[in-house]
């Protein structure tokens, strides 16, 4: 994205926020005919957990860069939010669309990312999440032991007695 950069703010406050800088841009190149003459700002924000540099572009002059970083980060947890349950979940759509069968289906999905979640972390095999919700999709109606199968997929241990099985001829 090009721009010209109108004003810059610098404060040791903003640093101490995790905000790297706080401008007023105008857009140049393409952008620049749909917004002529037209404000914008640009907050660039370093997320010391997940060691990234992020850049949040808005209209909103009245709100710290401090808030406008943290509104765009919380939003971008939702965003990733509804990801996972589309990912993992395949919650691709709503059987529903009123308002309360949407919060049923979403609270049935989370239910389902707890209890997957639950059975990640009782395991003692090293599960991916996106493998476990899988198999375990896969052997739904599959008459096992969670836990054990949980703990050892593979089944590493010696095989079954053969006692109690019948010959075929």
């Amino acid at each position: 994205m090009k721009y010209t950069v109108v004003r810059t703010f610098q404060s040791e406050a903003l640093k101490d926020s995790g905000v790297l800088q706080d401008q007023i841009i105008e857009l140049d190149g393409d952008a620049k005919k749909h917004y002529q003459g037209k404000k914008m700002r640009l907050v660039r924000f370093w997320d010391s957990i997940n060691n990234a540099e992020y850049e949040f572009l808005t209209n909103n002059f009245t709100w710290k860069a401090s808030t406008v970083a943290a509104l765009y980060k919380e939003r971008w947890e939702i965003e990733t939010f509804f990801k996972h349950l589309k990912q993992r979940l395949k919650v691709t759509s709503f059987v529903g669309t009123s308002e309360n069968a949407v919060y049923i289906q979403i609270w049935t999905a989370l239910i389902g990312i707890l209890l997957f979640k639950y059975i990640q972390k009782k395991a003692k095999y090293d599960w991916n999440l996106s493998n476990l919700v899988n198999f375990i999709r896969l052997n739904i109606f599959v008459k096992i032991d969670l836990w054990k199968w949980a703990n050892d997929p593979f089944f590493s241990g010696k095989p079954p007695d053969k006692i109690g099985q019948y010959k075929l001829f």
